[in-house]
């Protein structure tokens, strides 16, 4: 059997690109296609047509099994060869300078039996005409025509199987066999060797093909399934990465407020500096440990559970008073009770959702507005949904800082994760030059708590 290669563009790609992740160590990032169920019924398609494809290794050098096969073949023909040669020496009817001829072309039609993977039609016709003069050369014809049927279609088979028998029929009344024996005989046994060697040969080509499709599936589907495991952990992985931005951006953000604070008003009275000082320590160890977690979330094994505890709009009021910086502040107004008793109707996808919104609408505002009254609203029941509203003015012109790096990115993923909970997500510049952050979230009238992946 030949060696075993992918010849379809997608078999192609989804083991170049395995074969390029294991080598560098990266994870393999692939994008969810709508088309890619299509794309492996392409593939597939594709390689039953190259299996049905003949001649697909003569060009390729022999394997062991493939070389005890040419043995046996060539040892057949010479065999039936020497059985027919010894017949015709013991007929009187054939001269000696015939039997020497016969001799020289029945060793050239066993010679020509090591060519026959590579030129197999070549072969049958070389060995069909020979079959016209030469009864000695009917074994390495048989072998031809079970080569011929193992790599070519059936068509071409059919083509040149009859003019094989009109070939040996010809050559049975031109060469009489050993008086006694009828032609009729001859014809008749050489046709149902010349059906038996075609027969076993096609099946032996229908069994090559299952095999070989049977492998390139294993082996596309093996590639497949490698891709979508990179895949899973590519997932958990940009989760992880929004979980810091959510909250080491507002952990870092609270430790840049407070200390500007100190840096700025010196003479602030004590138990405000110690406010300020308790809130930089508390943010600190914070970050440090939210870092520890997803740390240690991408050291873990895959098949640990790395989820990492859901906020919840419980932590909200917790949230605010983190929030809370000398000057104005941040107002809460609660009128959906969603931080309170009636939240607990939520899933805890819209919980975590909501909490995250909200979450990264403060931070943004002390990035961009740090001395402005921020107010979060809450609006809504179950049945018609949960409306967010992070409000805070625009500061002056004069006033506006240089945006910090990556600025718009938070945002982004807050569309990402509303879509995900199946609400929307609006922000822009009101009338008023307020800035508002407006999200909503659907929040079903009789919904029970369950866990998310």
């Amino acid at each position: 059997m030949s060696r075993l290669r992918f010849r379809t563009p997608c078999a192609r790609a989804l083991l170049g690109r395995v074969r390029k992740s294991a080598q560098s160590g990266s994870p393999c990032r692939c994008e969810p296609s709508s088309s890619s169920a299509q794309d492996v019924d392409d593939s597939s398609a594709a390689i039953r047509s190259d299996a049905a494809r003949p001649g697909v290794s003569q060009h390729q050098g022999r394997t062991a099994a493939q070389w005890w096969v040419d043995v046996a073949c060539f040892a057949f023909a010479v065999l039936n060869a020497l059985i027919t040669l010894r017949a015709l020496a013991a007929d009187p009817r054939v001269s000696h300078p015939l039997l020497l001829a016969d001799l020289a072309m029945t060793a050239a039609a066993c010679a020509v039996v090591w060519l026959r993977r590579r030129w197999p039609v070549a072969v049958t016709i070389v060995l069909c005409a020979l079959l016209c003069v030469e009864p000695s050369a009917a074994g390495a014809g048989l072998v031809a025509l079970f080569t011929l049927a193992a790599h070519r279609p059936a068509r071409v088979v059919v083509i040149l199987l009859v003019p094989g028998l009109a070939c040996w029929t010809f050559g049975v009344y031109l060469r009489p066999p050993a008086p006694g024996q009828p032609p009729a005989v001859s014809v008749i046994t050489g046709t149902l060797a010349m059906f038996a060697a075609t027969g076993w040969g096609m099946f032996a080509r229908s069994r090559h093909q299952l095999m070989q499709v049977t492998r390139e599936r294993a082996q596309q589907a093996a590639a497949q399934a490698k891709l979508r495991e990179e895949r899973a952990q590519q997932l958990t992985r940009e989760e992880v990465a929004r979980e810091m931005h959510d909250v080491l951006g507002h952990r870092l953000s609270l430790l840049s407020m407070h200390s500007g604070a100190l840096e700025f008003r010196p003479d602030a009275p004590a138990a405000e500096i110690k406010r300020a000082s308790g809130v930089i320590r508390e943010s600190a160890r914070q970050a440090l440990q939210d870092l520890r977690d997803v740390i240690g979330v991408l050291r873990a094994p895959d098949t640990a559970d790395t989820r990492r505890p859901s906020p919840t709009l419980a932590q909200l009021p917790r949230l605010v008073e983190e929030s809370q910086q000398p000057g104005p502040g941040v107002t809460l107004i609660d009128r959906a009770g969603a931080a309170g008793t009636q939240g607990k109707t939520l899933t805890d996808l819209v919980g975590r959702t909501s909490y995250r919104i909200i979450q990264e609408g403060l931070t943004n505002a002390r990035k961009h507005a740090p001395h402005a009254r921020t107010t979060v609203t809450l609006t809504g029941k179950p049945g018609e949904g949960l409306a967010i509203e992070v409000r805070n003015p625009m500061p002056e012109r004069g006033a506006q800082q240089p945006a910090p790096p990556g600025s718009g990115q938070g945002l982004i993923g807050l569309t990402e994760r509303a879509n995900l909970a199946g609400g929307r997500l609006e922000h822009g510049t009101t009338p008023s030059g307020d800035f508002r952050l407006y999200a909503w979230l659907p929040w079903p009238e009789h919904s029970t708590r369950k866990r998310t992946p």
